[in-house]
């Protein structure tokens, strides 16, 4: 199917670009009607492969509604076999998790924590150039937090 597009309007993808950034649609049928009413010729399938490539995530907003939106921040590389061998060690007390990595590393360790703090019990991270401090959401849980952490970094 053709995209029919106005005259001097925006690209397809930058016109429901904009539709995430306002995280108002919850359904694609949502979004595919709002594209309709600004002149694209366009179905829910289509619709669906454009999330895709422009990393959609459902998203929670003001009204506490789910609904589509693109992250805030692009997503920190994929998680492989290199990433596992930057990390040295992980260790914890009663109040905090202690990642060391090889010299440089630190940074980009805690960018893939940081991206995931919503799936963890991850408060937030401090990155240095071989260490990571990472604060619990509680400390009732530290324990659990270093299995979580470990996972996510490959099973480390």
């Amino acid at each position: 199917m053709a995209i029919k597009k106005k005259a001097g309007a925006e690209t397809l993808v930058e016109a429901l670009k904009l539709l995430l950034k306002h995280r108002k649609a919850s359904t694609q049928e949502d979004l595919c009607e709002a594209l309709v009413k600004q002149g694209y010729e366009i179905n829910q399938s289509k619709i669906s492969r454009l999330l895709r490539k422009v990393g959609s995530i459902k998203v929670t907003n003001e009204q506490g509604q789910t609904v589509y939106s693109i992250p805030r921040e692009p997503a920190p590389p994929a998680i492989s076999t290199p990433i596992q061998d930057l990390v040295v060690d992980i260790v914890s007390n009663e109040s905090l998790v202690v990642i060391f990595t090889s010299p440089g590393s630190a940074s980009m360790v805690a960018r893939i924590l940081d991206y995931n703090q919503t799936k963890t019990q991850i408060l937030g991270c401090i990155a240095g150039d071989d260490t990571i401090f990472v604060a619990p959401k509680s400390t009732k849980n530290i324990q659990k937090l270093c299995q979580e952490i470990k996972l996510l970094l490959g099973g480390f």
